[in-house]
């Protein structure tokens, strides 16, 4: 019976570890990102958007299910084929269902030489602002 409470332990240790180390690579993520882009909360979001290029990264059926008002689908799968489509001098603000695409497509704007990337901090999930169905 004791080997059996070591292997739960000793799996309960492990799947910690690993849960630690997914969680500080997560965050490492973020605070990098935060070398080349803003994360903005749902206000300052608002705030910004008739001036700036809104930029939906979901795929097309989760866009025509409803998107933020004034916003243009590009997939994330198809960004790096459509991406010269926007101005590096307007200000990009990204979006997606949580922000982890959104993270990536920032990265590759920054190194294409866009400088005025934001991005929607909680993601599409939790916005509660004025949508656009279709």
């Amino acid at each position: 019976m004791s080997s059996v409470i070591v292997s739960v332990l000793y799996f309960l240790i492990t799947l910690g570890v690993v849960l630690l180390i997914w969680w500080l690579y997560h965050e490492f993520t973020i605070l990098m990102a935060k070398r080349y882009c803003k994360f903005l909360n749902e206000d300052e979001f608002q705030k910004g958007i008739r001036k700036s290029q809104v930029i939906d990264l979901r795929e097309s059926k989760a866009f025509n299910d409803g998107h933020i008002l004034g916003a243009r689908n590009m997939p994330y799968s198809t960004f790096r084929s459509f991406y010269q489509e926007l101005r590096p001098d307007l200000p990009v603000y990204l979006y997606d269902q949580n922000k982890t695409l959104s993270m990536k497509a920032a990265k590759l704007l920054h190194k294409k030489g866009f400088k005025d990337i934001s991005i929607l901090d909680e993601g599409y999930q939790r916005w509660d602002g004025k949508i656009k169905k279709g």
